[in-house]
This record gives C-alpha cells, structure tokens and sequence, in this order.
C-alpha cells in the first residue's frame, strides 16, 4: 500500500531544470564578481546567495531521483544569511558588533584595572576612587571599558588578561536613522538579517576548519 502522504519523486525533467538553474546562477555569479564595484559589492553577494540556492535545489533533487550527490559544500542557514531585502540606496546605517572574550588572568585585568583607577585619581586629586576596583573582576571590567574604546580593548587584550572567542560584526542598512534614544534600553532587539548589507565574522572555528583540511591533504599525499 503507497503512503499518500510521502513527497512526490522529482521527474528527471525537473532535475535537469535544476541543473540548468545552477548553470545560469554560476553564470550570474561569475558576472557579477567581474563586474564588482567593491569588495563588498551587493550584487556579488546576491549572486553567491543565488547560486548556493540553486546548487541546494539541484543537490536535493538530484539525490531523491539518483540517489546521487554533488561535491558542493552548501552553506546552511545557521552560516549565512538570507537574501539582502533591504533598500538599495540606504539612508541610514546601523553597525552590531559582538566580541567575546574569556577572563584568563584575572589578577592581570585586577592591576591594569587599578593602574587606571590610581592614574585618574592622581590627574583628578579625587581620593575615593583609589579603591574602585578591589579584587572585584566586575570593577576591573568596568573601569577598563571606560577607558578605553572597545577597538582598542581588542588589539590589546593579552595585555588586559583576556582572550579572544567569536566575535561578528552586521553592517544593517536603514531607512532613516531613529529618533535619538528611541532603541538604547532594546539596541539588539531589532536587528534583521535581510537588511544586512554585509558581515564579518572572526572565529576559530574557521581556522580548525582550515587544519583539517591541511590534514586531509596529508592523509592522501600519504597513501
């Protein structure tokens, strides 16, 4: 007895469409990487959007009707982003930033900390904030965001006791910019990933990515 409920077999017209549609998206891709205004030209990344949905479409139905695959790695929504549905003149743009960091010295942070704290109360003759920071890492935190500009914290964060995890950056384009405070007690809640105009992620995960590949390669130069 057949399961009516199951999916209908894609007919071998329809892969064969598909495949035509990966043609034409490499095509599209390929014109628009010679044509780029930029390294992050929009067309080029709607161009790679396209293709990697073509090549998807075309994975899927070749499997159900061959039970057969491709060789195409096809990012998965949690490593992309959907298409770019913003507008195509922004008049207005917001930058998300998140940077991760692990406290792993923490009496290196607690010094620097107090360095800060014992330079402004010399500079201001204000002997309360000598004892700001303690032994308290959440003090230390705080004095030293307030200090320095979150770009420096970065590049020098060995020397603060931290370690760097993931960190991203959107680039999200807007219609006109807010009202002023309009989103400061909320300022993540509204970012939408179809108006990202491009992003840049930082994560070890890609360099693990890279040594295995590195390995697999010796692997086969071995056999």
């Amino acid at each position: 007895m057949s399961d009516a409920s199951a999916p209908a077999q894609p007919t071998a017209a329809e892969v064969r469409a598909a495949a035509e549609a990966v043609k034409a998206a490499l095509d599209r891709h390929l014109e628009a990487v010679e044509r780029r205004t930029g390294e992050d030209d929009p067309a080029v990344y709607d161009a790679f959007n396209a293709l990697a949905a073509a090549a998807e479409a075309y994975d899927e139905r070749l499997y159900d009707r061959y039970d057969e695959v491709t060789p195409f790695e096809i990012p998965g929504a949690d490593d992309s982003l959907p298409p770019y549905a913003g507008p195509d003149e922004p008049n207005a743009l917001s930058v998300l930033i998140r940077r991760d960091y692990a406290v792993v010295e923490p009496q290196r942070l607690l010094a620097q900390a107090q360095r800060i704290a014992d330079a402004d109360r010399d500079e201001t003759g204000d002997q309360e904030t000598a004892a700001v920071v303690g032994a308290s890492v959440h003090a230390a935190l705080g004095v030293l965001f307030g200090e320095y500009e979150p770009d420096e914290i970065a590049s020098r964060h060995k020397e603060f006791g931290l370690e760097e995890g993931d960190s991203t950056l959107w680039v999200s384009a807007a219609d006109e910019l807010p009202e002023p405070g309009e989103w400061l007690s909320t300022p993540f809640d509204q970012a939408d990933p179809e108006r990202v105009v491009c992003r840049f992620d930082v994560s070890s995960v890609f360099d693990e990515d890279e040594v295995e590949e590195d390995l697999d390669d010796l692997d086969t130069a071995d056999r």
